[in-house]
């Protein structure tokens, strides 16, 4: 990528018995919103940290806006971090946390007090300039650390799961600040976090990490839509995912044997051997009399796990377990009880095959 504003090339992070990073690479555009996700252990806040120049790489090259930070010390990077922990100084108040960075690149007195209350005053806070951290709230911290991040005016943001600790309703206000923030400031964000629904909220894109590997990267709706392997459609984790063998066609379409049935899916180029295909747990029909569609199952109801306005019924078919979600009101009218025979079916446009192994 030409225009990459942070380049990773064959980057690698190694520790005594463990490799947290395997030769990633990775272009990060200028004013970018991006995504870092995956399990815990996946090497996604590993790599956050190497950015920083928190973490020295094993091997492999970090450069950002041109300039390579193989030997450069964090403090040089202008990188600021929002933690998870925010690690605010609780001796300090709000307006003197928020000056730290300004005090620490010897801006004069006058000017720092003037720039953090600037940022106090953009986050909603200038009137507890004076407190002390432990008197704000979980939210009011969060844009403390947020304000004394960005009161350097820096290039890039670099946020490690900076929402976990707090509640439902202040991770959705604080989705709104940083995106808002983003959008104003124009800079880039690289955003760590395991949670997919802050990451789809927010990120212009999303790379998804396991075992220090990147496994698919691109828009959210892209990666949930179209997975670029198994692991990739697992965790989004509400796909179907059935594999079988290629036994013909269908007209446009390849038919997949499997131990649940046969089944119609695109496939253009699909002409023998092993595949697997997806089935979004959204686009699943499910009733209580047979369905019409060209691709059909049944099953018994295991049970149904409730998501506010939407439920995910899982479902047994042939010892093979099947997620459906639907609003809540559909799910109310069908009455569903453990052990009740449904079925399903959904149509074959709506499969989504995994790429074939090499």
């Amino acid at each position: 990528m030409n225009n990459a504003f942070v380049s990773l090339r064959k980057l690698e992070k190694k520790y005594p018995g463990h490799q947290a990073v395997r030769g990633i690479d990775l272009d990060i555009r200028a004013g970018e919103f991006i995504a870092l996700m995956g399990p815990s252990g996946c090497g996604k806040s590993t790599t956050l940290r190497l950015i920083a120049g928190l973490e020295e790489p094993s091997s492999g090259e970090i450069a950002i806006a041109g300039r390579s930070m193989n030997g450069v010390p964090a403090f040089e990077r202008d990188t600021p971090m929002v933690w998870q922990s925010l690690a605010l100084f609780p001796f300090l108040s709000v307006v003197e946390n928020v000056e730290f960075p300004l005090r620490m690149k010897k801006i004069a007195p006058i000017e720092r007090r003037k720039r953090a209350m600037e940022w106090l005053d953009r986050m909603g806070l200038s009137a507890m300039a004076g407190r002390n951290i432990a008197q704000l709230s979980g939210g009011q911290r969060q844009r403390v650390a947020i304000a004394r991040a960005l009161v350097t005016q820096p290039p890039i943001l670099l946020l490690d799961e900076p929402l976990s600790a707090l509640d439902a309703h202040l991770r959705v206000r604080m989705q709104t600040e940083l995106s808002r923030l983003h959008k104003e400031l124009g800079i880039t964000f690289v955003y760590v976090t395991h949670a997919q629904s802050e990451a789809f909220a927010l990120a212009d894109r999303i790379v998804l990490m396991n075992d220090g590997v990147i496994q698919q990267s691109g828009r959210p709706q892209d990666v949930y839509r179209e997975p670029e392997n198994a692991f990739v459609a697992e965790f989004m984790g509400t796909n179907n995912i059935i594999s079988g063998k290629i036994a013909g066609r269908s007209g446009a379409f390849a038919v997949i044997e499997t131990p649940l049935g046969c089944f119609e899916v695109p496939g253009e180029r699909l002409v023998s051997g092993p595949a697997s295909f997806v089935g979004s747990a959204d686009r699943v029909s499910l009733s209580g009399e047979h369905s019409d569609a060209v691709n059909r199952v049944s099953g018994l109801v295991i049970g149904v796990e409730f998501f506010g306005s939407t439920q995910t019924v899982f479902i047994d078919v042939a010892g093979h377990e099947f997620r459906v979600q639907k609003p809540q009101h559909e799910i109310d009218a069908l009455d569903l009880q453990p052990g009740r025979e449904v079925h399903l079916g959904w149509q074959p446009a709506h499969a989504w095959v995994l790429p074939q192994a090499a």
